[in-house]
């Protein structure tokens, strides 16, 4: 039995969660660069009216981002500059 870290390491491979933070960064720049009138930009300003349910809450996936760019220490104009 060999662990997946040796495995990651001799591959150079990134984990899971770098790669899904990486690919959500990704999309969010995508979905920011479009105009306002599409359809993804529209749906992002939707407010839905009613109680949430009890428990604990979901994490939103705006609220997911928020937490990998305060993770990385970007700015929301970092994450759309390609230069970088």
């Amino acid at each position: 039995m060999i662990p997946n870290g040796v495995f990651r390491a001799e591959l150079e491979v990134e984990t899971i969660i770098n790669k899904m933070r990486e690919g959500r960064l990704r999309w969010f720049r995508h979905v920011k660069i479009r105009p306002q009138i599409t359809p993804v930009r529209r749906v992002e300003a939707l407010v839905v009216k009613g109680l949430r349910r009890r428990g604990r809450l979901k994490l939103r996936h705006e609220d997911r981002l928020k937490l990998d760019m305060n993770e990385l220490l970007l700015s929301e104009d970092m994450t759309l500059d390609r230069n970088e």
